[in-house]
């Protein structure tokens, strides 16, 4: 299977965004599943409070969520279809009962698969994700593919266990990870987190982060692919564009036999359920 990293800068113009989404999905025909990063067609306005971010990038919060209906984003599922690949893109979408930070895993047919929003909303400096997103309440999600079962973990829920975790128990073999991490961040440290992640759930984890300077945040890029038994088969560099990596998913039952780390969980969670 390949697996294209779509390392993308944006600006603070949607519809060149937009524009440049259709475009690299174009140019990614040929490969098996192109992931994009969060916030890919939005500058990252969680850096500023949701008061502030008007005068900062010229957008109001309700101008920088997209419709789903609408006909810029169904252009996108269009391209996806077009090009003949899956496809995970990462957009801020209007919902009846807020706004969310949602990833998609869109079919070769440009049909949605699935979709998982962000469950843990950061609220912190730089990342005021609190005044923009709804948590969501279905949890971590895994899909059904022709590659194999695909679970999807939007950037800082990576950072609790049980997310991966969770999607490795529903039978997921590969993670996929949109984020956005900058050069001031621990980028080592995140990475020995996600290498632990897989080793620890025998799952494949592709991780894709944007790149480009945002207001004060710097985007690392570096976006990169680790195996079920944690070994990093592919790390991009800081520039923008496409990278593709082959794995091998059918590995991952072998590791789990190897290493049936979720056999032993799976016993423990019987033994300790409730009547």
């Amino acid at each position: 299977m390949k697996i294209t990293l779509a390392q993308i800068a944006t600006t603070n113009d949607l519809h060149v965004n937009i524009r440049k989404t259709r475009q690299w999905i174009r140019e990614a025909a040929g490969t098996d599943l192109l992931l994009f990063p969060e916030a890919q067609l939005t500058p990252f306005f969680p850096q500023y409070r949701a008061a502030d971010v008007k005068d900062a990038i010229g957008l109001s919060r309700d101008e920088l969520s997209v419709d789903m209906d609408s006909r810029e984003i169904q252009e996108i599922f269009e391209s996806i279809r077009d090009a003949g690949i899956w496809c995970s893109p990462n957009f801020y979408v209007k919902g009846k009962d807020g706004n969310y930070d949602t990833s998609f895993l869109v079919s070769d047919k440009g049909e949605v698969v699935g979709k998982s929003m962000m469950v843990y909303v950061a609220n912190a400096p730089q990342f005021y994700e609190a005044d923009y997103y709804t948590p969501s309440k279905e949890g971590f999600r895994v899909f059904d593919t022709p590659f194999g079962r695909i679970g999807i973990v939007i950037c800082y829920d990576r950072h609790f266990p049980e997310s991966v975790r969770s999607c490795a128990q529903q039978g997921a073999e590969l993670v996929l990870i949109p984020t956005v991490n900058t050069r001031s961040e621990p980028l080592d440290i995140f990475e020995a987190e996600v290498v632990a992640e897989a080793y620890q759930n025998n799952v494949f984890i592709a991780m894709c982060n944007k790149v480009g300077l945002e207001g004060e945040m710097d985007f690392a890029g570096q976006s990169f692919v680790v195996d079920c038994d944690g070994h990093i088969l592919y790390r991009a560099d800081d520039r923008e564009g496409l990278h593709t990596v082959e794995v091998d998913l059918s590995k991952v039952r072998e590791s789990r036999m190897r290493r049936p780390y979720l056999l032993v969980m799976e016993k423990y969670d019987k033994k300790h359920e409730r009547p």
